[in-house]
């Protein structure tokens, strides 16, 4: 069985995250969202809330061969726990790629049997982040385009309440 691990921060997740998800799903036998705690970011939701939503959509879409976790520390060490043998990666533009350049051949050298693959989300989410999204969010602009339902209530009450 090929696992991938599709990590990040996911903060809210977005249309754009489904749809490297589902691209994802089509190429390994099982997915598994690796929703990070990432000390170097202040969250909006917390790693439960978000993991919750995650599931939300996975139940709502009927995905048979997705699996939701969190993690703390190096992600080649849940990775080879979880015996992935790639990390998923979406590419929006020329300015994800050398980020993600570098993190790929620092993964490649603590562990060069586990492969990252770079995955482009569908044009229409080229320009599509979390950031943007929790920004849109909390200066009452229109976001419901951009994230599922559930996410869309979630962080509409969210960001009434802070």
């Amino acid at each position: 069985m090929k696992i991938a691990l599709y990590p990040g921060t996911f903060d809210p997740i977005t249309n754009g995250h489904i749809d490297i998800l589902e691209r994802g799903m089509e190429l390994f036998d099982k997915v598994i969202v690796t929703v990070a705690k990432n000390s170097t970011k202040s969250p909006l939701f917390d790693e439960q809330e978000r993991v919750e939503m995650i599931v939300e959509i996975i139940k709502k879409n009927k995905y048979r061969n997705v699996a939701v976790e969190s993690f703390d520390g190096l992600l080649i060490n849940f990775a080879r726990k979880k015996r992935a043998v790639a990390l998923i990666r979406g590419l929006r533009a020329i300015s994800d790629f050398e980020y993600e350049f570098q993190m790929a051949l620092i993964n490649r050298k603590q562990d060069n049997k586990i492969f990252t693959v770079f995955l482009m989300p569908h044009e229409r989410y080229t320009y599509l982040n979390s950031s943007i999204v929790r920004e849109l969010a909390q200066l009452h602009g229109e976001f419901r385009t951009f994230v599922p339902p559930n996410v869309y209530a979630r962080l509409k009450k969210k960001v009434t309440e802070h």
